[in-house]
């Protein structure tokens, strides 16, 4: 970790916050629990607990592995329904391949992204390539779970794959951290992610003993994960660590600080960072089905039942 980097930080565009930028708090600090997804690969579920005014736009995000599979042990998704939201993928180590019901997919490997808009509906599976299944290796990634507005919820699915190479690849004001910019904005520098609902996505590499402060919208909110390593959030130094999720409060701009001393198998404080535009609507979650009333889960599930959110393709059958 991480698969995207860059030898020399001090050559890319530097962000910094403005001197007199309000610093948000760290509000709460929470543990991710542990648990298994599809077919028994583990994974962290990082906002678990959270109140959902706080993560709104986002609905949940699980820390895929990090694992290392002996050959025949990689596991991934069987074929699944989602309908109401958008899934993000994050791979920081390893290769998967996706596949849905309207032709979709693709693999994607270390540092990449695919973004998936299932709108009105599709089916979808996730799963290890044969190659590494039968070789084993490492295993790491995100995927986060982005809610749509009720005007799109209903919109065709659509794909967005970003290769590590098209991450926007930024610096502190220092150089003491890289910032890998998936989606949104900071400082006037874009990431490549095409958003409906209005959000940053980045993953940071924090020196030891070095801090980041950025520029963050006041319209957002602002959420921190720790992917490894140790370090603190806000002005008041609050402590977080792998698999902790930090809410920060109102504000201008966010602070991270890494721990001058880190693991060994991981030499930077790694974390993920998100804001979004809280849309502010009725949130109604079953399984992978994410609507605004229950009558519309009613009818997602009746119309899965039915086969109208697609069929498995024959060659996949």
């Amino acid at each position: 970790m991480p698969a995207v980097t860059v030898e020399n930080p001090l050559t890319l565009p530097r962000v910094a916050a403005p001197a007199d930028a309000r610093q948000r708090s760290a509000l709460a600090v929470s543990t991710a629990p542990t648990g298994f997804e599809g077919e028994g690969f583990p994974v962290r579920r990082a906002f678990a607990g959270i109140d959902y005014k706080h993560l709104d736009p986002f609905i949940m995000m699980d820390q895929m592995g990090e694992v290392e599979y002996a050959p025949g042990e990689p596991k991934g998704t069987p074929w699944h329904p989602h309908r109401g939201f958008e899934t993000v993928t994050y791979l920081i180590d390893g290769t998967f391949v996706h596949q849905d019901s309207h032709g979709g997919g693709g693999t994607i490997n270390d540092g990449d992204t695919q973004w998936m808009t299932a709108g009105s509906g599709l089916l979808h599976i996730e799963a290890p390539p044969e190659s590494l299944v039968m070789s084993g290796g490492l295993f790491h990634g995100l995927q986060l779970w982005v809610n749509l507005p009720k005007k799109d919820k209903m919109m065709s699915p659509r794909y967005q794959d970003i290769g590590g190479s098209q991450v926007k690849l930024l610096t502190s004001s220092d150089g003491g951290a890289l910032l890998r910019l998936i989606a949104g904005d900071i400082d006037g520098h874009e990431g490549p992610g095409i958003t409906h609902t209005p959000i940053t996505m980045m993953h940071v590499s924090i020196n030891p003993g070095a801090e980041l402060t950025l520029p963050w919208r006041s319209d957002f909110n602002a959420l921190a994960y720790g992917l490894a390593g140790r370090g603190t959030a806000g002005p008041e130094g609050r402590p977080f660590r792998m698999g902790q999720s930090v809410v920060f409060g109102a504000g201008d701009s966010i602070t991270i600080k890494a721990d001058a001393t880190q693991e060994s198998r991981s030499p930077n404080f790694e974390v993920v960072l998100l804001g979004g535009q809280p849309i502010r609507e009725p949130m109604m979650h079953y399984g992978p089905f994410v609507m605004n009333t229950h009558a519309e889960l009613a009818q997602a599930f009746e119309d899965f039942q039915a086969g109208r959110l697609g069929t498995i393709p024959a060659a996949a059958g």
